[in-house]
């Protein structure tokens, strides 16, 4: 029996002229408007002109083939190379039997539930017999709670010592509708969880966790989100803040803008000493986390 793993991440266009067909796939087939995809664009020109995520997501996957001695085989759920494309691949390859980890370590119906989805109907439209053992979440894993300690200390260092005995740790992941909630989805609990491991871990008292990069629709969706976070911070008397997107794992749009620059400016407004915990992209320890992740998986399917 030949063995791969499935590595899946959300997407990103490779460039500014690629930001059209993107957003369109992000909206199930439908264009942007002209408005929409003018401020799409100007986020990705304030970030450079694009996102690494792809070159991050292929280190990773990089990292723990080199780790594992197993092939693995990239799928993006918006963007080439598109999860059916490293499906089909693994067919080709003669893969046998495949771990699915997504790149993300909370748990949802609409994020880690939808990519498994995306695999199997992959693998049914191509008729491809092997199986996919979908690792559903990771977000205790004891190493990805030491990383985001060591990570969160190391952000506190660049926040003014006088700032200190003031400062609250906000840690954030992708907001999702709050119809979710309704069904009983463990996104919400899940990030409290890392969040209160962490701070256990650290002995932190202020903390809490927070939401960012809400869809732009009529629904309602988690919050609060970390631009009313500032807000109320500063309102209570807090002098500083630091971010811990632990719902992310790789820099790119929703890290290296909204926080970077869009939570860092408000924070700035609000006269907030503000700083951001780094990302754990190609970071070995973190390379050995996901490795041993997919290891023990394996072993238990």
């Amino acid at each position: 029996m030949t063995t791969g793993v499935l590595v899946m991440s959300y997407g990103t266009p490779r460039g500014l002229d690629d930001v059209e067909a993107y957003y369109t796939d992000i909206r199930h087939g439908r264009p942007p408007t002209a408005e929409q995809l003018h401020a799409l664009t100007q986020r990705y020109q304030a970030i450079g002109g694009r996102s690494p995520l792809l070159e991050i997501t292929q280190q990773q996957a990089r990292g723990i083939s080199e780790r594992t001695g197993m092939p693995v085989y990239v799928g993006q759920k918006h963007a080439a190379p598109f999860i059916s494309d490293a499906v089909a691949q693994m067919n080709t390859d003669g893969i046998d039997r495949a771990v699915g980890l997504v790149l993300a370590p909370h748990f949802s119906s609409m994020s880690i539930g939808d990519y498994a989805r995306r695999a199997d109907l992959a693998a049914e439209e191509i008729g491809w017999t092997g199986s996919i053992h979908m690792i559903e979440s990771w977000h205790l894993e004891p190493g990805f709670i030491d990383l985001l300690a060591g990570y969160c200390k190391d952000a506190l260092s660049s926040v003014p010592a006088s700032a200190h005995e003031r400062t609250t740790f906000v840690f954030t992941a992708h907001s999702l509708p709050e119809a979710i909630l309704r069904k009983g989805d463990p996104y919400p609990e899940q990030l409290r969880e890392t969040a209160d491991a962490v701070a256990r871990q650290l002995g932190l008292a202020r903390w809490q966790i927070g939401w960012q990069s809400a869809g732009r629709t009529s629904d309602a969706w988690l919050g609060p989100d970390i631009l009313e976070i500032l807000g109320s911070l500063a309102a209570d008397g807090e002098q500083g803040v630091v971010v811990c997107p632990c719902g992310f794992v790789a820099d790119h749009l929703e890290v290296l803008y909204d926080l970077d620059i869009e939570a860092k400016q408000r924070a700035a407004e609000l006269d907030l000493a503000f700083a951001r915990t780094r990302s754990p992209n190609d970071d070995p320890d973190f390379l050995d986390v996901l490795a041993a992740i997919v290891t023990r998986a394996l072993q238990s399917s």
